[in-house]
């Protein structure tokens, strides 16, 4: 029996989501929203997903543009297990009393405060804690991948304290406002939120975070100083992550020195919507001095958190009890590497 999935909002996340549920053989898409007509609600009709209106003023909307639904997001609530809200940061609140009172599941983006469900998830780090849960929230890009790698390491070697850089990208590529043309922002309140979100995940972890906002659109850049629990090597290090699923090492020698030339790769691999759904760390980038590490990695914005979004369901739903063959099985269906 497949788990049955709906995704309220099919924007940049909530398509690539949609596509990732319907890839697994034990979850079946059910219906993905939109609040109005556009290009996005096109594709989802062409894909096959049955389009829902996200309330019934929207529906009319759809009618003029000749766009047939299904019904409404309340219709669509009717029919799923479980419910994936991706939805603009901020309105998925508004969202958890309708969700909770249709007796539906539901998971949350990083744009949603942790408070919103109390337990935040990665599928590596802390599978269990939403195992079986109403709520739970997938956490943002960045938190995805300083928890993907540093997880791993505090695992193997032991990390006792972690300073962390991020240079962000201004907008996604497809946004017409909202990235500066010709400066850098520094985010002043310090430390930056993602620190504090990585403890959602690992309340342990000591960490401190920086940002600045940059106009760019690929891809995020973290610039990261480990001090770590005993000597190791670089060898060792890398050794770890080429063990750890959703980690990819690239060489600057090979020609990849950029977040251009990572996107460029993704492209050459033939990822769908040449996403990079991998945290990519360069592996000439890596420096360890005694017991100090130090790192450069790249986060696709708009896909590193698909597959845990996929993990959280299972787990949510007790689809699977082994995070690393939920893991695995999610990575085969979505053509990643481990």
């Amino acid at each position: 029996m497949k788990i049955k999935v709906g995704i309220n909002g099919f924007g940049t996340i909530g398509k690539r989501a949609a596509w990732a549920v319907s890839k697994q053989d034990d979850m079946e898409l059910v219906g993905v929203t939109k609040t109005r007509p556009s290009f996005e609600a096109l594709m989802a009709i062409d894909q096959g997903f049955p389009l829902y209106a996200a309330c019934q003023d929207d529906v009319a909307g759809f009618e003029k543009a000749g766009m047939k639904t299904a019904g409404t997001l309340d219709d669509l609530l009717t029919k799923v297990d479980i419910i994936v809200d991706t939805t603009p940061g901020g309105v998925a609140e508004g969202y958890k009393s309708k969700y909770e009172a249709a007796g539906v599941k539901g998971i949350f983006q990083g744009g949603e405060d942790h408070s919103l469900t109390g337990i935040s998830f990665n599928a590596m780090a802390n599978y269990h804690e939403s195992w079986g849960a109403k709520f739970s929230r997938v956490v943002s890009c960045n938190t995805t991948g300083l928890c993907r790698t540093l997880y791993p390491i505090d695992k193997e070697i032991g990390v006792s304290r972690v300073i962390a850089s991020l240079i962000r990208r201004g907008a996604d590529p497809g946004d017409r406002k909202g990235s500066m043309l010709n400066a850098i922002e520094p985010s002043l309140k310090l430390p930056t939120h993602h620190g504090p979100d990585v403890q959602t995940i690992m309340p342990w972890m000591n960490i401190q975070t920086m940002a600045v906002v940059t106009p760019t659109t690929l891809m995020h850049v973290h610039c990261i100083a480990v001090d770590l629990k005993r000597k190791t090597t670089e060898d060792e290090v890398v050794s770890i992550w080429q063990l750890t699923p959703r980690v990819r090492l690239v060489r600057g020698k090979d020609g990849i020195k950029s977040t251009g030339q990572v996107m460029e790769l993704s492209r050459d691999m033939g990822n769908p919507r040449g996403d990079m759904m991998e945290i990519v760390v360069w592996k000439d980038g890596i420096k360890v001095v005694d017991d100090h590490l130090y790192y450069y990695q790249a986060i696709h914005q708009e896909s590193d958190v698909v597959p845990e979004i996929v993990d959280c369901i299972r787990s949510m739903t007790k689809l699977e009890q082994d995070p690393l063959r939920s893991i695995a099985k999610t990575n085969k269906a979505l053509g990643l590497s481990k």
